[in-house]
């Protein structure tokens, strides 16, 4: 044989192939409150006792209403009196907010953590109502349509900014706010009949409005005045203050984000020490997310590069295409998500309504009720943006009238269809899309599926006459009968041997095509209970 033989060296055994990771649920948000939930402080109450079913249809995360102390046992809390009271002390007239006790909060988020269901606050951090008493401070008037044009010469006046917080004392926070921890206001005791004006606090430890744009938004010159006692965060007790809040809110409430109100309207750079604060001490992870309502995506792109997308916005342009398209006739729904945030940035929050454009809001946004359907599937069944559903959509809207200025019970609505919505998200909208936006008023697209959640769907919605769309779901799917989890088309569709096939939907209507062998189609037998108000048991 010779010395030059050698033995074959065996095969190289194969590389392992990388483990795949299981495709996690699709995550959704609820907003569980609208602006006219009615006032009996047993909001929490009745929020617990929806989660099993909520958790069921998918829902992860509750963005629950603004829970510190307000001005009264009545309001939503977006006019903020105390940070450091979640319905534990007796103040303003109560110790339960309007939504229930610090207690029945507590259950909420623990019922919230046996389902899978986390709490995001609501933080309100622009500003305060509902002072204990009356400071006198050196001030100017400004022009509403532009804060940088002062008004009026400087002079004193006798402006609501004590805060003394006497019912909760010195627990959690011993700061008592004065005139020169707030940056203006827009009352002036001295002279009651100018209610309304813009007063620029002034004074050696106030330092005037945020710098715009770097700061807070440049609209109306600088926005840094919104409403009421305006939180001055160049001052260190404040901002020392309000960081110790969220470390103790942190702490106190097993919440999983946070959604801040106004941000347009206070500092970033305190926004960012926050923001900070929370992934240093307590981990990353958390959804943040900003209220800046503005129909200018440039200037939402903008503010989400200056906070180093650590950071999520709600996609106000998408509520206004929305708004138009429902309202026109025959409009090009292949242009429903031209210059919305969804487009530059798809993980931020969507939505098709929410307690500020619900009606006889000041920033309403009319939407034709056939289209809420259409929009839902358009958050809920894409790939792109984390979605989160109204809750007015969702159980009804407790809208006054005339003749009932304060319902108890849902005067319009709910949008029926939204649960299965919402199991076609959390069953079937998974993995890689393919658009099929070829035509004015009918569009669709197909979901792919992933490898553990293999199942499919196809979506085709219109908004004129009855629609058809002739689209592709994979050769793996031939001879498949396909139907409508929606429930509004009866016929059966054949999946052709080339995998494609001709999927319909209603006049000014959506249709959810599936196959009649995925997994868990019988949870579309499950019936919703949207009565919500009849949990209402006890305050």
């Amino acid at each position: 044989m010779g010395d030059n033989f050698r033995t074959p060296s065996p095969a190289p055994a194969q590389a392992p192939k990388p483990q795949q990771q299981p495709t996690p649920q699709n995550a959704t948000l609820l907003q569980a409150f609208e602006w006219y939930t009615p006032p009996d402080h047993a909001h929490f109450l009745r929020l617990s006792s929806q989660i099993p079913q909520l958790s069921q249809h998918g829902i992860s995360s509750l963005w629950i209403p603004p829970s510190c102390r307000a001005t009264s046992p009545q309001s939503n809390g977006y006019d903020i009196y105390d940070l450091y009271d979640l319905g534990e002390f007796d103040q303003k007239g109560s110790v339960a907010t309007k939504w229930g006790t610090k207690a029945q909060l507590l259950g909420l988020a623990q019922k919230g953590k046996e389902y899978g269901v986390g709490l995001y606050w609501d933080a309100v951090l622009n500003h305060r109502f509902g002072a204990d008493h009356r400071e006198r401070c050196k001030a100017v008037e400004v022009d509403a349509n532009d804060r940088r044009v002062r008004l009026s010469g400087e002079y004193e006046i006798d402006a609501w900014v004590g805060f003394d917080f006497p019912g909760r004392g010195d627990h959690q926070s011993k700061l008592k706010y004065h005139w020169y921890h707030f940056s203006g206001v827009d009352f002036n005791a001295d002279d009651p009949g100018k209610a309304g004006t813009i007063y620029q606090i002034l004074g050696e430890q106030s330092q005037g409005w945020a710098k715009t744009p770097e700061d807070v938004d440049g609209e109306k010159g600088n926005y840094d005045y919104l409403m009421g006692c305006d939180v001055d965060y160049s001052h260190p007790e404040v901002v020392d203050d309000v960081l110790n809040w969220g470390r103790w809110l942190a702490k106190e409430v097993p919440i999983k984000g946070i959604r801040f109100d106004a941000v347009k309207h206070f500092s970033e750079s305190f926004l960012k020490k926050f923001v900070k604060m929370l992934d240093g001490e307590f981990g990353e992870g958390w959804f943040l997310v900003g209220e800046f309502w503005k129909d200018s995506l440039q200037s939402m792109t903008d503010y989400l590069d200056r906070m180093d997308h650590k950071f999520s916005l709600f996609d106000a342009p998408l509520v206004y295409n929305f708004g138009e398209i429902s309202t026109s006739v025959s409009a090009d729904l292949r242009r429903v998500f031209d210059n919305t945030l969804v487009q530059k940035a798809p993980v931020c929050a969507t939505l098709v309504q929410n307690h500020d454009t619900q009606p006889l809001q000041a920033l309403h946004v009319p939407i034709t009720p056939w289209f809420i359907p259409l929009g839902y599937a358009l958050i809920l069944l894409r790939e792109a943006g984390y979605p989160c559903v109204f809750y007015g959509d969702l159980y009804g809207l407790c809208t006054p009238t005339s003749d009932n200025p304060s319902p108890t019970r849902p005067t319009s609505g709910p949008v029926t269809i939204i649960p299965k919505l919402l199991l076609a998200r959390k069953l079937y909208a998974y993995g890689p899309q393919t658009d099929f936006f070829d035509y004015p008023t009918c569009i669709g697209w197909v979901r792919h599926g992933t490898w553990d959640r293999k199942d499919k769907c196809a979506v085709v919605m219109s908004n004129a006459a009855e629609g058809w769309k002739r689209m592709s779901v994979g050769v793996e799917c031939a001879g498949q009968r396909w139907t409508d989890v929606l429930g509004w088309r009866e016929e059966v569709v054949m999946i052709g041997e080339d995998g494609w096939a001709e999927f319909r939907c209603g006049g000014c209507s959506v249709s959810v095509w599936v196959w009649e062998g995925a997994k868990d189609r019988d949870e579309f037998e499950t019936q919703f209970d949207f009565d919500i108000y009849a949990a209402s048991t006890a305050k």
